[in-house]
């Protein structure tokens, strides 16, 4: 399990499955930030993983601020469902 920072809107939401640097994953949480006050692009940070860690995310299995976090741009992102 990560947190993904996407610059842009791939138009994804909750439990959309992506592919990001050859990896499928699952986003569970997305929180878009952005709107009002800026960056220039809207921002999505999501929680995502394997289908496996769906059940350590829904017990809050994990500790968000030591999660890994990649930042990437919503081109590179493949939307699979």
């Amino acid at each position: 399990m990560k947190n993904l920072i996407i610059d842009g809107d791939p138009g994804i939401r909750k439990d959309a499955v992506i592919e990001h640097d050859g990896d499928e994953l699952v986003c569970f949480s997305i929180k878009r930030q952005g709107d009002w006050h800026g960056p220039e692009r809207v921002q999505l940070w999501c929680t995502v993983g394997d289908e496996s860690e769906r059940e350590s995310f829904e017990r809050r299995q994990y500790m968000p601020m030591y999660l890994d976090t990649d930042h990437t741009t919503a081109e590179t992102i493949s939307v699979v469902q």
